[in-house]
């Protein structure tokens, strides 16, 4: 039998799909099989300079296995490169384009040469991610392709991939300058993004302590007005990787890069740190803090000083000052705080209800720790926007009274004023005093990204989309990698669809949706704008998922899920546009 002579071995495997083949058959069908035979004899004398061997090439697609990881990924670039050359001179709407997708994995070999498995299956998956004339690779290929190709790649975070148990991180290739993204300007004052710092403690329960520490600098440096800093959720998305600092600063837009190291050891404490010039990569400055664990708010200043002191200079001495202010003067109230962030920064109903236990444990210790407060009725608006919790009176009077305690506790603390505000908008639903908390803030700190995310909510709610697509696209800025992207970008989408600009709004939508499929704010939206322009198959497909996820949902009862819109006009719109999508009344 077939099956007892199969074999396992690991492999590299790289899968490739023409991108539009349907609709480029039915344009031009002589013209695409000439175009595909071309493209195979590429795929084929490509594989055969890179030592891969050709295991088929069903229709329009192509699977070759490679004994080399290096030799996959460099096949697979020369194929795009060649097939980008070919494509220069070819109307955009005749190309063949590829898409491929490159992994390492254990795959069974049959009788026939014909490979099967995890590994295989995990690389038509990625394919399927990457975009035309694009290259994607599993995080198991790009362990082993890092630092032995020039490549510059763009981390896609993890995706849950069909039929594959595990999440599975996914990396972007930019091919050449032509085919990468924009990057992103420079700032037009100094810039830097604070890595996370390795946990040296050699005890993973000290991993929360490490990322408290970078969360307190970045903070701190956030008060600057001299400086544009970037927001923890995109510097966090680096944790646990090996960077390039040159490549960090194209992806985030910065001239400078923190890197550390902590180091706890019974109640010492140990800070290393290094800034570099992400443009050159030279190093500007590196330094070692030693100190008692209870020093550890004075440490962090030391480090804070220093990497002002050598990049801003011209900061007044009395904004250097202003940045001394503490959270809280407990250490055991400060490291239930930052354990809660750890919860808090993973959106998920679970982590969001341990996040609010453990800022609740930080208040019992500090009763006046105003931005525990803050995070707290942060936490019951999460829960609200994202169906996690029903909300009763209890609740609101609870979230009025943490506002209130953040306000008394923190009037300059920005972190407090923010997250309270959004609590206060979402579950209380007063929209004024709101908008109110959160321009104190942004005058406080300009670069709290969260700040400018909830601020534009807020004012969406309010009725004012204009001034809400600045505050996304700021927030956006601030924090190109954040966690909450698909939520900024979901707020885009709504500002746009009450400005009438629904193809804009679709779009938004769209991108949104790509980073979560079953995001609700995102597909509610996207039904309303494409039903209010008139496109009714995706509006419908976009309310079948919708009744998948909520079974319940009705145009009657929408209030109950959407943000405190201020118009009723404004609800109305977005009842029209899902009543012509087809959910039902």
């Amino acid at each position: 039998m077939a099956g007892e002579r199969a074999q396992r071995r690991l492999a590299a495997i790289l899968a490739a799909d023409v991108a539009g083949y349907s609709r480029l058959m039915g344009s031009d069908d002589e013209g695409t099989l000439a175009g595909l035979k071309a493209c195979r004899e590429l795929i084929d004398l490509k594989s055969k300079q890179h030592h891969g061997r050709i295991v088929n090439t069903p229709g329009d697609s192509a699977l070759v296995e490679f004994a080399s990881a290096v030799d996959a990924a460099r096949c697979a670039t020369e194929i795009q490169k060649e097939m980008a050359k070919h494509n220069a001179a070819i109307p955009e709407d005749r190309r063949i384009e590829l898409r491929i997708g490159v992994n390492v994995g254990d795959v069974i070999v049959d009788d026939r040469g014909d490979i099967y498995g995890d590994g295989v299956n995990i690389a038509a998956r990625v394919e399927s991610l990457a975009k035309p004339g694009t290259l994607c690779i599993s995080d198991e290929a790009y362990r082993q392709i890092r630092g032995k190709l020039p490549m510059d790649v763009s981390d896609m975070g993890e995706h849950q991939l069909k039929n594959i148990a595990q999440p599975v991180r996914v990396f972007s290739v930019w091919l050449d300058e032509s085919a990468a993204r924009p990057k992103l300007p420079l700032p037009d004052r100094p810039s830097i993004a604070v890595l996370p710092f390795q946990n040296m403690s050699g005890d993973p329960e000290q991993e929360y302590f490490a990322d408290g520490m970078v969360e307190d600098v970045i903070t701190a440096l956030s008060r600057f007005k001299a400086l544009f800093v970037i927001a923890r959720n995109s510097s966090f998305t680096y944790k646990g990787r090996a960077v390039d600092v040159k490549h960090v600063g194209r992806e985030l837009g910065v001239r400078y890069v923190l890197e550390g190291s902590v180091r706890k050891a019974a109640n010492r404490v140990r800070i290393t740190g290094q800034l570099v010039d992400a443009t050159t990569g030279v190093h500007l400055w590196a330094d070692r803090f030693d100190g008692d664990a209870g020093d550890v708010f004075e440490l962090q200043d030391q480090v804070t000083e220093n990497v002002v002191g050598a990049i801003a200079p011209a900061v007044e001495k009395a904004e250097i000052e202003r940045a001394r202010r503490k959270p809280t003067d407990s250490i055991d109230a400060h490291g239930l705080y930052m354990r809660g962030l750890a919860r808090f920064y993973r959106f998920a109903r679970q982590e969001n209800e341990e996040a609010l236990r453990l800022f609740r444990s930080a208040i019992k210790l500090d009763p006046d720790f105003a931005s525990a407060y803050g995070r707290a009725a942060c936490c019951y608006a999460f829960a609200r926007g994202f169906g996690w919790m029903s909300i009763t009176e209890n609740e609101v009077a609870e979230v009025k009274e943490l506002t209130r305690r953040a306000v008394e506790f923190g009037k300059d603390d920005a972190v407090a004023l923010a997250s309270s505000a959004f609590g206060l908008a979402h579950v209380v639903r007063d929209l004024s005093t709101a908008a109110a908390l959160i321009d104190r803030a942004l005058m406080l700190n300009s670069s709290l990204a969260d700040g400018w995310y909830y601020g534009g909510w807020i004012k969406n709610w309010l009725g004012e989309p204009q001034p809400s697509i600045v505050r996304f696209e700021r927030a956006m800025r601030l924090s190109p990698l954040d966690p909450s992207l698909l939520a900024m970008r979901s707020g885009v989408a709504h500002a746009n669809f009450f400005l009438g600009n629904y193809d804009e709004a679709a779009s938004w939508a769209a991108m949104s949706l790509q980073d979560d499929p079953d995001f609700l704010p995102s597909l509610r939206i996207e039904a309303a704008s494409h039903a209010m322009a008139g496109r009714e198959e995706p509006a419908r497909k976009a309310v079948i998922r919708l009744r998948q996820l909520q079974p319940e949902l009705r145009v009657s009862i929408l209030h109950n899920v959407l943000g405190p819109y201020r118009h009723v006009e404004n609800v109305a719109r977005y009842q029209e546009g899902l009543r012509r999508a087809g959910l039902p009344e």
